[in-house]
């Protein structure tokens, strides 16, 4: 306690009255009396007031808290902090590692207990540790390759590597960004509305970092980058991997921030036997353990209130327990409530209010980044959806760095917003990726292409900027290739070259080809496909959503019949030349189970000229169009209905392009359509109109039954007359069992149809190619 110092008041009541003692006379007495009075009363005020700040430096220390890491079990912290928040303590400095980083920092930035809370409880911790990409945030482009290939590797001088961790952490990153949105601008962590530290590891020097200015979300993820979970963070020039490495609990470093009395909370593991360490995690967590846990005995004691929650039976990864995990925070916070409680009284309860957070918009006057060597500006932004001078989102701000994530261009992809005025500049830090050669792997069965083994070699920068090659070949029963170049500007045209071969043997409708029935019953004949075909395009980005396109394509088409006896074996050997164009929306959350989303294409070809086998060939056009919506019935109950429609325009002389329906889970070439209650390619037409409606439930986690039922109208030229508003034609159901693997959905379906004597059950296996 210190001294009461002397009175202002009293000295000058003293030096008052020497100088006036001189001139004394009866009239001054009452004068000197008042006088006197006035300055011994105001002597009391300050000598009272003295007294009362005295007693509030002694019933109001300076509060640190202290949270360590624990993955997890962090979640104990939130738990602690509401039965802080309902003692009425006030905290005055926070220091965290790893996921006490995490919670502490949000606490600074301005959140109460309860919020945080509700954050946790919303936050989807498989999609964060696996750093989860909406696919309605990709290009078309990047959709096709993320829907094709189960494992992806890097392959540099003939050599397969690893990735050098599970995840780069831009979910948490993104997640953190909209959460802080209050503080972005703040860059000395002491000005925060609590201040507040974190701790980093250098991974170079095995040095502790202490992370108190910058960015907080930077530092904030840094300090919880747990070693080949999360890619390490490079900050001032130091590259930065989980915090309880060399320190998980910064004791040292709130007191030096002013603290009186430190509260701290300790969720790490205890060293566990050879019976404990079953898994990778288990080993990874032990080994960062073996020294914080040693030094956690003198720090225990340096504490002034220890709060160890009971979490023996919970792991760093147990975030479905999450609830139990902070109720186990309150009990050990209650289990040293009087203690907690002997830190305020009546006089300094403190209530956190809810934090009033900022508005969802930004308004973005600049975008800056450094010069990359292999990718544009234009290239960026055209990542970004957005321009210098755009009125953005939040979530309009974490699609565009998803969309630079989900390129695998950039090693490290970090951000921040500078205050410019009334707006923000978004300055953008991002290192190429030196991996610029991948192999991916998958795999595939449908009853129409068989199985099928699907190898990958991608390459960036084979001739220009932006640039990516990419070829498949599937081995299996039917071979096949998918070859692609493509180079990306953004907001500007686009423009590629894709070549392909597609083959099978099947049984398909005797109408395909306007051939003799080999089987009466069935209406089928058994053939050889074979489709290759070469495409030239250009497309852009229309209205920000919309990819917009066009290009020129030759296609050679072959078809022949093994088992034909009267007639000619070959059907079709003809080269076609053609021009297209389309236009695609797709913002479905998942291709195979959507939740939620909007689909829409609509594509016109035009056939110019034909080698033309057939002697039959007359320039004529396909045009057709596809819209579907996927939404949300209840809890885990979801629909998808669509309808598209196809026709001819001009002559009928190829009725090879004509639109063929039946089967499922194949991948879908030319005009050839799913269709429940038919076998493979067993219904053809010039012209269609169709309307389906599926019906999924996931009865656990990634299980899925449905039921699904679609209607056509399908023929030659159906648009000509009434028959397209008839009742359907063609009817079809199916029930259905889906599985999300890691290969690709795993679907069984049994169909049948009133018009059909006979019943369909397929399997489809992995990612459709």
């Amino acid at each position: 306690m210190r001294p009461i110092q002397p009175s202002i008041s009293n000295t000058q009541s003293q030096r008052f009255l020497r100088l006036q003692q001189p001139s004394i006379s009866i009239w001054n007495v009452p004068l000197l009396l008042f006088i006197c009075l006035f300055l011994n009363t105001q002597s009391s005020f300050s000598q009272e007031n003295e007294k009362k700040a005295t007693q509030d430096t002694v019933r109001r220390p300076k509060i640190g808290l202290v949270l360590s890491g624990g993955g997890a079990k962090g979640f104990a912290h939130i738990g602690v902090l509401k039965v802080l928040e309902e003692a009425g303590i006030k905290i005055d400095y926070i220091g965290g590692t790893s996921m006490g980083s995490v919670i502490g920092g949000l606490y600074a930035s301005g959140y109460n207990a309860a919020q945080i809370d509700s954050i946790f409880k919303k936050t989807n911790f498989d999609e964060l540790i696996n750093d989860y990409i909406p696919r309605s945030s990709k290009n078309f482009y990047g959709k096709k390759n993320d829907e094709l290939y189960a494992i992806i590797l890097p392959f540099s001088n003939f050599r397969i590597g690893i990735p050098e961790a599970l995840s780069k952490g831009m979910y948490n990153y993104n997640l953190l960004s909209s959460l802080t949105r209050n503080v972005r601008h703040i860059r000395d962590f002491n000005k925060l509305p609590t201040p507040f530290l974190c701790i980093g590891t250098n991974i170079e020097t095995g040095e502790e970092v202490l992370l108190n200015k910058g960015n907080l979300v930077q530092a904030m993820v840094a300090s919880a980058a747990f070693p080949s979970l999360f890619t390490p963070v490079e900050i001032d020039g130091k590259l930065l991997v989980d915090g309880g490495v060399v320190n998980n609990y910064p004791i040292k470093e709130v007191r030096n921030l002013g603290a009186d009395i430190i509260i701290g909370v300790d969720v790490q593991d205890d060293l566990l036997n050879r019976k404990g360490l079953k898994n990778a995690t288990r080993i990874l967590v032990q080994i960062t353990n073996l020294q914080s846990i040693d030094k956690m005995k003198s720090k225990i004691k340096d504490t002034d209130i220890y709060i160890r929650p009971d979490i023996r039976d919970y792991g760093v990864v147990s975030f479905d327990k999450g609830e139990e995990i902070i109720r186990k925070g309150e009990e050990a916070a209650f289990a040293v409530y009087e203690k907690i409680k002997s830190l305020t009284d009546e006089n300094h309860f403190y209530k956190k209010p809810k934090l009033k957070i900022g508005t969802d918009t930004l308004q973005i006057k600049k975008i800056n980044n450094d010069k990359l060597d292999n990718y544009t500006k234009e290239y960026i932004r055209g990542k970004l959806r957005f321009k210098p001078g755009s009125t953005i989102t939040y979530d309009d701000l974490k699609t565009g760095i998803n969309n630079l994530n989900a390129t695998q261009n950039f090693s490290t992809i970090s951000y921040c917003l500078e205050p410019d005025g009334d707006q923000d500049d978004l300055d953008l830090t991002l290192q190429e990726n030196p991996t610029q050669t991948f192999l991916k792997l998958g795999l595939h069965y449908d009853g129409l292409y068989k199985s099928g083994i699907l190898l990958n070699l991608t390459h960036k920068k084979t001739l220009l900027k932006n640039d990516v090659t990419s070829l498949d070949i599937i081995l299996g029963d039917n071979f096949r290739y998918d070859f692609n170049y493509y180079v990306e500007n953004g907001f500007n045209i686009s423009f590629g070259f894709r070549s392909r071969l597609n083959k099978f043997n099947r049984n398909v409708t005797s109408n395909f080809n306007n051939l003799p029935k080999e089987n009466v019953e069935t209406n089928q004949i058994n053939v050889d496909f074979t489709d290759l075909t070469n495409q030239a395009y250009f497309q852009t980005i229309f209205v920000q959503k919309f990819l917009m396109g066009g290009g020129l394509e030759y296609k050679y088409l072959k078809i022949s019949s093994p088992t034909l006896a009267d007639i000619e074996q070959v059907i079709e050997k003809s080269n076609y030349l053609s021009v297209f164009g389309y236009l695609k929306y797709d913002s479905f959350d998942n291709k195979s189970f959507p939740h939620s989303g909007l689909y829409f294409s609509t594509d016109l070809q035009t056939y110019l000229t034909s080698s033309n086998y057939t002697k039959a060939f007359k320039p004529f056009s396909t045009a057709k169009a596809e819209i579907a919506f996927a939404g949300t019935l209840y809890k885990k109950a979801t629909f998808k209905i669509g309808t598209d429609a196809g026709f001819n325009i001009g002559s009928d002389s190829v009725p090879f392009f004509d639109y063929i329906f039946g089967g499922y889970g194949f991948n879908k070439i030319n005009n050839f359509n799913y269709f429940y209650g038919y076998d493979f390619l067993s219904i053809t037409g010039n012209s269609y109109i169709k309307a389906d409606l599926t019906v999924d439930y996931e009865i656990f986690k990634k299980n899925h039954v449905n039921i699904s039922a679609n209607f056509a109208n399908l023929g030659d030229d159906i648009f000509t007359t009434t028959d397209w508003i008839s009742m359907p034609k063609y009817s079809g159901y199916a029930v259905g069992y889906g599985l999300e693997t890691i290969i690709g959905p795993i679907e069984i379906k049994h169909s049948w149809s009133p018009e059909m004597s006979k019943n369909f059950t397929w399997f489809s296996i992995g990612f459709l190619f």
